[in-house]
């Protein structure tokens, strides 16, 4: 056992992650967590692991690591619906697994309670409930702060086969995506907003209103969820001897927001740095920062263009799958940083985001929550409004919610 423990604040994945790789090479770990239990943040979503961020798949990478895939339940899909703004379906298909589809959570199942797994049988001690000040820890890997976009989803039991749909719609999710997952039984509908709304429940509702319409679902709710994210750009990721990982350093994917192979991923560079087998800030900025800087370029001009360029982008995206035969390459292509993103980078800085200083003194480059639109103000549905009364029903007999929003 080495002589000084190392403790990190978090017990997400990016913690957990750091916690495992040190555990293993004879760290005294101890992990610290204010909620009651890893995956307490979350409440049964379903997120993806994306691979066409990375030359290999993620889960390859993650057992180069050390760190066991099969400790949770996952869900490979290599085809997905693209739902145009004009309502036309294609689908984007490769040879390989394009995406996972996660639980996260406090069941057994969920990729939170895998991680978790792994780090106790590697020998970290996990407190939770624990107030421990940032000062004392070694790695910061807490959540988000602030919110520069939200995301509303019902979950549901449907008898509809697994499945994905992913949504490019301007109305339904504002400068965004809304997508449906169907995984055993139980989906999940969600609109993601990247602008502020007033009464955003609305959009979640007109967005299952969409879905019913197109999917034969036979939906029965059972709870609605929520979260935020955080996108910024610290100065530093390593800073007053701390490792910032995970959404505590801001590394996520502002164009889609994904965000968990970046939080593995930073996690695992923190521990090697600790073990002397690399420099995290420059691992980082190497990795990491490039893909995010990409992301930010590509949310740019995504927040600029409505249906009509979300169409533009669906027409590409199926033409260069039937140039390339592999759907997966445009989204490589989405992330490579080529000269023209590159140029918008000084542009996309100055129009899209802010400078702010933390209080633990880093100074980031963050993107606020945008105000609405004047095409964001719209008259619901019959069927939406249906389906609001429909869920107040389904709340007071005991459906919960998981966000605090009261609109939702």
């Amino acid at each position: 056992m080495k002589s000084e423990p190392i403790h990190i604040l978090g017990a997400g994945l990016s913690g957990l992650s750091a916690a495992i790789i040190l555990s293993k090479n004879g760290y005294d770990v101890h992990v610290h967590e204010i909620r009651s239990d890893s995956g307490a943040r979350f409440d049964g979503d379903f997120q993806g692991l994306e691979n066409w961020t990375g030359s290999k798949d993620f889960f390859d990478e993650m057992r180069e690591w050390g760190l066991d895939p099969d400790s949770f339940k996952s869900d490979a899909f290599s085809v997905v619906d693209l739902i145009h703004p004009d309502d036309e379906i294609t689908q984007p298909i490769t040879d390989g697994v394009a995406f996972r589809v996660v639980e996260r959570g406090t069941d057994e199942h969920c990729i939170d309670q895998g991680f978790k797994r792994m780090a106790i049988e590697a020998g970290a001690t996990i407190h939770y409930r624990s107030k421990r000040k940032p000062e004392e820890c070694q790695i910061i890997a807490a959540g988000p702060k602030d919110s520069s976009a939200v995301a509303f989803g019902e979950i549901f039991h449907t008898d509809h086969p697994n499945h994905v749909s992913f949504q490019l719609n301007d109305k339904l999710a504002p400068g965004a995506y809304s997508y449906l997952i169907v995984i055993d039984g139980i989906g999940l509908i969600c609109t993601c907003l990247w602008r502020k709304q007033k009464k955003s429940g609305r959009y979640l509702n007109e967005t299952i209103a969409w879905y019913e319409s197109h999917y034969e679902l036979n939906r029965r709710p059972i709870k609605r969820v929520g979260g935020k994210g955080d996108f910024s750009l610290p100065d530093k990721y390593y800073h007053d001897g701390r490792y910032y990982v995970g959404e505590a350093g801001g590394l996520q994917d502002f164009m889609w927001g994904f965000g968990m192979r970046y939080a593995i991923t930073s996690g695992v560079l923190a521990a090697k740095s600790i073990l002397g087998e690399g420099d995290y800030e420059s691992e980082v900025r190497k990795n990491l920062v490039p893909l995010i800087k990409i992301s930010a370029t590509n949310r740019f001009l995504m927040n600029r263009i409505g249906d009509n360029g979300f169409k533009m982008v669906a027409r590409y995206w199926m033409r260069d799958q039937r140039k390339k035969g592999d759907g997966l390459e445009f989204m490589r292509w989405v992330y490579t940083p080529g000269i023209f993103r590159r140029m918008l980078w000084p542009v996309t800085k100055l129009a899209m985001l802010r400078r702010k200083k933390l209080a633990d003194g880093r100074m980031v480059t963050r993107m606020p929550f945008r105000k609405s639109l004047r095409r964001d103000s719209w008259e619901e549905s019959d069927r939406a409004l249906e389906i609001s009364e429909q869920w107040k029903i389904v709340k007071k007999s005991g459906g919960a919610v998981s966000f605090p929003d009261s609109d939702v």
